[in-house]
């Protein structure tokens, strides 16, 4: 995916959209990003762990979609994360 290549890319808000499918383990490439908003859509799936590598991520909201499964542990090491929204999946 041509957003993996995205390196300098510090804020991604691609809420309200529509998007449908899973959630991009090439997101795991943006490791400037501090802000992922992918909130209501319809991506389904369960969270990729790989979103525990983006050690500069200070918000992360997914909710509203239609993941399932666990929040992954590698969540846990995102020492800069402030928010997190996982509601309404």
């Amino acid at each position: 995916s041509e957003l993996g290549t995205l390196s300098s890319l510090d804020n991604l808000w691609l809420s309200l959209n529509e998007l449908n499918g899973t959630i991009p383990t090439e997101l795991r490439t943006l490791s400037s990003l501090k802000r992922l908003d992918l909130s209501s859509n319809q991506l389904k799936g369960i969270i990729p762990s790989e979103l525990g590598t983006l050690s500069s991520l200070e918000e992360l909201k997914l909710s509203q979609n239609e993941l399932n499964g666990t929040i992954p542990s590698e969540l846990g090491t995102l020492s800069s994360l402030e928010r997190l929204d996982l509601s309404s999946n």
